[in-house]
């Protein structure tokens, strides 16, 4: 193994124990791609890690759900994951984002990797870190070499079973992308959508945000304006986990499968997330890749 090397998956996180096995599996795959180079996942989201920690402390939680590994039980943030892995030796990391936009988690990110890598001793070879290099997320980043409308192109032609899904069932393909508020994302999700319908000009392929723009409300006139009567609704993220199950497929009267129910519509809900999607998994897996590359860092 090389000691002083290490990959840290940086991923949202889930509350959701049947969608662990998303997450653990582009763990296994980053594993299996980089057998020499160690591999620790952590999640962003404070609140997620916190359900963890307390579920972790819980006796009957523990008797009740055995399948769910420790990694998980005591998965760390990234700043803490990077810690304990500098204070084993690890000098080099590529932390490689499974986030699909560059948006407010990834900009996180990236706070995290500049403020680490400025930092200096008086004694240069006491320096904690010698390369932190920040892999992009799905869709792509700013970065003058390796544009992100190729990225994109590149999920679109990995979901084309997704595209042959709605031909089959002679449906619409709706996603729900996660989205953001405070950040202008909807740009990147209406140009995969945009990139879909070009790949595939016989699937209608559209795109809303549970936050943010675009909404629900803003495809209801796609699909209305194409006499659309059928509709596979599938969520655009790592995993289907709460989202999925409540915002996306859930049973109350604002869910989208509920909406677009009571709209007319014959809607079939795939719930499976973009982890089990292998081909978008070697996305990840190439996006850290080029990381090191691009940082002069060998992973094998």
């Amino acid at each position: 193994m090389h000691e002083n090397k290490a990959i840290v998956l940086a991923t949202f996180g889930t509350t959701v124990e049947t969608a662990l096995s998303g997450l653990l599996s582009i763990r296994r795959a980053m594993t299996e791609a980089f057998p020499q180079i160690p591999v620790r996942m952590a999640f962003t989201a404070n609140q997620i890690r916190q359900i963890w920690q307390r579920r972790a402390q819980d006796p009957i939680y523990l008797n009740t759900h055995p399948e769910v590994p420790d990694e998980i039980l005591k998965v760390q943030g990234v700043l803490a994951a990077i810690a304990n892995l500098q204070d084993r030796g690890v000098d080099t990391l590529i932390v490689q984002s499974t986030h699909i936009v560059p948006a407010e988690e990834f900009h996180d990110l990236g706070a995290y990797v500049r403020g680490l890598t400025s930092i200096s001793t008086m004694k240069p070879r006491w320096r904690p870190f010698k390369t932190i290099a920040l892999g992009r997320p799905l869709l792509g980043s700013y970065h003058l070499q390796r544009p992100y409308a190729d990225d994109i192109r590149r999920a679109a032609e990995a979901l084309s079973d997704d595209a042959a899904l709605a031909r089959d069932k002679k449906a619409a393909l709706v996603y729900m992308g996660h989205g953001n508020h405070f950040f202008p994302s909807g740009g990147l999700y209406l140009e995969f959508a945009a990139r879909m319908r070009q790949l595939y000009p016989d699937v209608l392929t559209l795109i809303a945000t549970a936050e943010g723009f675009p909404d629900l409300d803003d495809i209801l006139t796609d699909l209305c304006h194409h006499g659309v009567q059928r509709v596979i609704l599938k969520p655009f993220l790592l995993v289907a986990g709460e989202h999925a199950a409540n915002d996306l497929a859930g049973p109350e009267e604002d869910s989208w499968l509920s909406r677009l129910t009571a709209q007319g519509f014959e809607v079939t809900p795939v719930l499976t997330g973009l982890s089990q999607c292998p081909a978008l998994v070697q996305i990840f897996i190439d996006h850290a890749a080029e990381a090191a590359a691009d940082a002069g860092v060998e992973l094998h």
